[in-house]
């Protein structure tokens, strides 16, 4: 099949056109400054054939419609017709306890994924009009909604209730939810994989570093304990995010500062993280090279993002009895050895050991980067969401011919 697969942000539009035949991504592109001016669409064809398109792109409609144009571009594209794309897949990051699997969109499922807006404000909304543009681009073809929170659905009780009163779980659903599931599930099977394992006797953590960070215990390919909540804004350090500290301070400086509810979240969430704490940015590298330039708070910010890593890592292995592997996945994950090494300084204790010059060796690319006699392996596996997110619509469209 060939399935066109969309994350929608608030002003961007990422795609992929995915053959699951082959497991491959015929082409790949991003629409960058939607409803600004000087829209920028970038697109990376399997051949390496590159074209970069600017314009005034005012709304997701619009850059779905420049999208598809591209996708049967005669020069630059993937397909002959528009009807040969078989199905549409849609990241939704939040499905609340309503979606533990992928599901065919309809109007009920809109309506549900409008009702978890109110709980992920800075991704369903923006889910929401990739899906509504791509239904009214492509009418005729099925769309499938693949949530975020789906792989964190078999999390026990105890996981994922929080300690405050349970009639806030009763009337609210109020509870643990996490997120980037897509990631830690392809990058747990492919650890798998690699280590010629059975996933179905497999203990791994698997560390999602990005802009936005998540980490994850899972056994036995079911997702036990994850370091997102309710919200995307708890567990890790992230680029902008705060992750966990005491809920006292944000009440105590909302007293302090005369905050309102709407600035709290801004704080917590646009004005936190490695920005806080730098001063500098929130993108990695540039934190990385104030460090190197002598920046005091920016070298904090690397030495707290590590840190709370290897706090969560020495946790989830206390939660999975033991880990097989430890994998790094994502943008920083995979890309920024130092950030690795400090992650899993001094767990020689659990059967950890790194091999500094393999780690330093391994830029974005596929790699087992701890000593050969490492009892527990740490690999760096890139992700793969969007092959994920084919794979589910494939199984759904499947079911429905049935």
């Amino acid at each position: 099949m060939k399935i066109l697969v969309l994350n929608s942000g608030s002003s961007s539009l990422k795609y992929q056109v995915i053959d699951t035949s082959k497991g491959e991504a015929l082409m790949r592109g991003i629409v960058d400054r939607i409803g600004m001016a000087n829209s920028l669409l970038k697109q990376k064809r399997f051949d390496n054939d590159v074209v970069e398109v600017e314009d005034d792109i005012i709304s997701h409609s619009v850059a779905i419609e420049k999208v598809l144009d591209l996708i049967i571009d005669k020069q630059h594209g993937v397909l002959m017709k528009i009807n040969e794309i078989d199905a549409v897949g849609h990241r939704v990051v939040h499905g609340g306890e309503k979606f533990s699997r992928s599901v065919l969109i309809n109007d009920k499922v809109i309506r549900a994924i409008e009702e978890y807006s109110e709980i992920a404000p800075l991704h369903n909304p923006y889910n929401l009009r990739g899906i509504n543009a791509a239904i009214r681009a492509l009418p005729k073809v099925p769309q499938v909604a693949v949530f975020d929170t789906a792989f964190h659905s078999s999390l026990p009780e105890e996981a994922f209730m929080f300690p405050i009163p349970y009639v806030f779980y009763e009337k609210y659903k109020i509870r643990r939810y996490g997120f980037h599931g897509t990631s830690h599930y392809y990058v747990s099977k492919r650890a798998a994989e690699i280590l010629g394992r059975d996933i179905n006797n497999f203990s791994v953590i698997t560390c999602h570093l990005g802009n936005g960070a998540s980490i994850t215990a899972v056994k036995n390919g079911k997702s036990i304990e994850t370091s997102l909540g309710f919200s995307t804004i708890a567990g890790l350090m992230m680029g902008t995010r705060c992750g966990d500290f005491d809920p006292a301070v944000i009440l105590n400086i909302m007293e302090k500062e005369d905050l309102t509810i709407e600035q709290a979240v801004s704080l917590l969430t646009k004005h936190s993280g490695l920005l806080g704490v730098s001063g500098v940015s929130s993108d990695m590298r540039e934190v990385q090279n104030a460090a190197k330039n002598g920046n005091k708070r920016a070298q904090l910010a690397l030495k707290m993002f590590s840190y709370i890593i290897k706090k969560y890592i020495g946790s989830y292995s206390a939660v999975l009895g033991g880990a097989d592997a430890i994998v790094f996945t994502a943008g920083i994950g995979e890309n920024v050895p130092n950030i690795r090494e400090w992650s899993v300084e001094n767990l020689e204790y659990m059967g950890a050991e790194l091999d500094k010059e393999k780690n330093n060796s391994c830029i974005g690319r596929e790699m087992i980067v701890s000593k050969d006699e490492s009892k527990v392996k740490i690999i760096v596996v890139p992700t793969n969401e969007e092959l994920v997110i084919a794979e589910d619509v494939v199984k759904v469209i499947e079911e429905i011919d049935e």
